[in-house]
């Protein structure tokens, strides 16, 4: 059975209130994204060590790291090498976490993938070099802001990448407001299901009023992405992984422009417990309706 997670910022930027929330409804994993609004990137050891030492007080493992790892345009040197720097810091961070996996991405989207997918794939020598030397994997997301945007798209690079170290992270609300994606449950589910290391859970809607063609809405209530139907396919396959909580959706507004592409701080996290609180309580009614 997979463990129930939440990205922390997604609840508070204080991550014992986070922690808090996260007993009442038995959430078993924490996904530090910002904390005390610091980014991963920007916490000293002695953070690092506040924070390894609340998940173990409260019986939490810290499942991955929700990390900015190269939401950067590709083919900037400079950027490049500072997100380089923060992999080798999301390194040690995971080392003092007792964690595997970092989050990663495919550089700002300027155009169609296929016309950069070399670029991505050369782009990620490095990156796969200190993952080895760390016995660490990073879990690439596609997502709309990114090159690599749809299921279809993640599959094929993971195909010309092919390599143990590069997995996926799959969210299904992803596909959603992506551009030409498809339906997220059966349909890209299947392209990803081979490569996935983490599970994102986020529920969204097509909107086409709306600024980016979508919008998110509570877990379990958008009616497009399949939640049973997908929490049960993660029960058959056997993943016992993280299924983490990215909640996006707020009550009183919606989370739109540059906090929806680079999330965190307090301005995001603003309405997020509130929020989070009923996407954990529809998850675990669906949870509680499947077969184990």
């Amino acid at each position: 059975m997979f463990k129930l997670c939440v990205i922390t910022d997604e609840i508070s930027q204080d991550l014992e209130r986070v922690i808090q929330v996260c007993k009442e409804y038995d959430v078993e994993g924490l996904e530090p994204r910002t904390v005390w609004d610091k980014a991963l990137f920007e916490l000293t050891d002695e953070d690092a060590r506040r924070i390894k030492q609340l998940a173990d007080d409260n019986g939490m493992k810290i499942m991955s790291l929700a990390s900015p790892f190269f939401k950067c345009d590709l083919g900037d040197k400079e950027q490049y090498d500072t997100h380089i720097g923060y992999l080798k810091r999301f390194a040690e961070l995971c080392h003092m976490w007792d964690c595997k996996i970092i989050r990663g991405f495919t550089f700002w989207k300027t155009g169609p993938a296929e016309q950069v997918m070399q670029q991505i794939i050369d782009a990620y020598e490095e990156p796969i070099r200190i993952l080895e030397e760390n016995d660490l994997y990073i879990g690439i997301e596609n997502e709309s802001s990114t090159h690599i945007a749809t299921a279809a798209e993640a599959e094929q690079l993971y195909k010309k990448i092919n390599h143990p170290r590069i997995r996926a992270i799959w969210d299904p609300a992803n596909e959603v407001y992506a551009e030409n994606g498809e339906l997220p449950f059966p349909d890209a589910w299947e392209r990803m299901k081979p490569w996935m290391i983490h599970f994102h859970v986020k529920d969204a809607v097509k909107d086409p009023s709306a600024p980016d063609g979508a919008r998110s809405v509570p877990v379990g209530e958008g009616g497009y992405i399949d939640y049973p139907g997908q929490f049960q396919a993660l029960i058959d396959m056997g993943y016992e992984g993280a299924a983490s909580l990215e909640t996006h959706w707020r009550i009183q507004t919606e989370i739109e422009g540059d906090l929806l592409q680079k999330p965190g701080g307090s301005a995001f996290s603003a309405g997020g417990e509130e929020a989070s609180r009923i996407c954990l309580e529809n998850i675990r009614k669906i949870i509680a309706g499947l077969k184990k």
